[in-house]
């Protein structure tokens, strides 16, 4: 049986694949960022055992095509997740380092 310290590792982990994988692809703009982070914030946040997600983009990645927008891409992202699990707490990143989208575990 998984301990809860294990349990909240695992959702947060599994929460910030989700939202990478949900996410990348959405039509942004510099205008726009701030409205589609908050967006991934309050859904990612309706999920079970979140207690807080914090979601920034990097706007200066955002070259717009000759359309007006450009796509959420994973170098964008630097989010940091809390989880709570029984009476365990994580904290886990998702930020683009070394040409990768690297999630690990803050504590």
């Amino acid at each position: 049986m998984a301990t809860d310290r294990e349990n909240a590792v695992f959702e947060a982990a599994i929460k910030l694949g989700a939202l990478y994988h949900q996410f990348v692809g959405t039509p942004i703009s510099r205008s726009t960022a701030e409205i589609v982070e908050a967006a991934i914030e309050s859904a990612v946040s309706l999920q079970p055992y979140v207690t807080k997600i914090t979601v920034r983009l990097d706007k200066s990645l955002m070259n717009e095509n000759p359309f007006g927008y450009s796509e959420l891409t994973g170098a964008m992202y630097d989010a940091v997740i809390e989880t709570k699990y029984g009476d365990a707490v994580c904290r886990a990143s998702l930020k683009f380092e070394n040409g990768y989208p690297l999630m690990k575990i803050i504590e």
